[in-house]
């Protein structure tokens, strides 16, 4: 018989106050149990839901979804070890969270557009072209992003804490609500102020809008790649081939990234500038990320000249 002894500590860092847990477990070895097998053995005993379970062992590491096929030989786990429980509280769904950011532009976006100069600038003005065609990028790319949300992505973990959303939701109802629709239909950048301006000029703008349709375009390719590599209803990975991803190893954004620079070219906005750099930060960082997880799932099989991000630089 296997016994797995429980900490059991709130999602802070103090314990909850209850007592010392232990599971056992009727196989005599721990390479015949898996993790999945210990976190439905936890939710038994604690009444803890798996996705609200945070597993780690007397060494501080963490028990990652991902390896929940792995036997608890295979993790380091010995018959007695004490793996800390921590309860993540209320979780939300990864898609409702999506959901719920993206909303956020495209209920802000037109407020601004079609009431600004009556509610919100307090003067009459024209659109100029750069205006409403910068509008309609930006509601078509959050429109796309709702459905592929719910009708493309798969996600490795399915919930998320619940406290979460409101800091997620921030960065787009505020940075790419609020901040972008202020300045964007403003008088400043209208038709009289525009007027024999390069901003105004079809050759310039249809030329960017061809740009930002072909990254559009590109980025909703990489998703429906990255779909195909994930069977619904597993965590399983493959190596990523095909468009895009024989150069770098997350086109998807890379794509991302040349739309909005095409947004922020049109635009000649600082607001929009600022945003596309946090963007393109969070997007390094999480490409850097993948790429590295990888280069440690697979090993040599792994393309050895493929870059993270820019193609043949980074």
């Amino acid at each position: 018989m296997v016994t797995v002894k429980l900490e059991v500590r709130s999602k802070g860092a103090s314990k909850t106050g209850r007592p010392a847990q232990e599971i056992a477990f009727s196989e005599e070895k721990t390479s015949d149990i898996t993790l999945f097998h210990l976190k439905e053995a936890v939710n038994t005993k604690l009444h803890i839901p798996s996705e609200r379970q945070r597993l780690l062992t007397a060494e501080k590491r963490v028990l990652s979804d991902e390896d929940e096929s792995k036997t608890l030989d295979a993790l380091g786990l010995n018959d007695g070890d004490t793996v800390t429980v921590k309860d993540l509280g209320p979780q939300i769904s990864w898609r409702l969270v999506y959901i719920i950011e993206y909303a956020g532009p495209i209920a802000i976006h037109p407020l601004f557009y079609f009431y600004g100069s009556k509610f919100i600038y307090g003067r009459s003005l024209v659109h100029s072209k750069m205006q409403t065609m910068v509008f309609a990028m930006i509601m078509a790319h959050y429109i796309k992003r709702e459905l592929e949300t719910v009708f493309v992505h798969r996600f490795s973990k399915a919930t998320m804490p619940l406290s979460n959303v409101y800091r997620n939701s921030a960065y787009y109802w505020i940075f790419s609500g609020f901040l972008l629709a202020w300045p964007l239909y403003s008088p400043a950048n209208s038709y009289s102020q525009l007027y024999g301006t390069l901003r105004a000029k079809n050759e310039y703008l249809y030329t960017l809008l061809s740009v930002w349709l072909f990254a559009q375009i590109s980025n909703f390719v990489s998703h429906m790649q990255l779909r195909a590599l994930r069977p619904a209803g597993t965590r399983e990975r493959h190596i990523p081939y095909g468009y895009g991803f024989e150069i770098v190893s997350c086109p998807n954004y890379s794509f991302e990234i040349l739309g909005w620079l095409t947004v922020v070219v049109m635009t000649q906005s600082p607001a929009v500038l600022l945003f596309a750099t946090i963007g393109v930060y969070f997007m390094s960082t999480w490409a850097v990320s993948r790429h590295k997880a990888y280069r440690r799932q697979f090993g040599d099989k792994y393309p050895r000249n493929r870059k993270i991000l820019i193609p043949y630089l980074f």
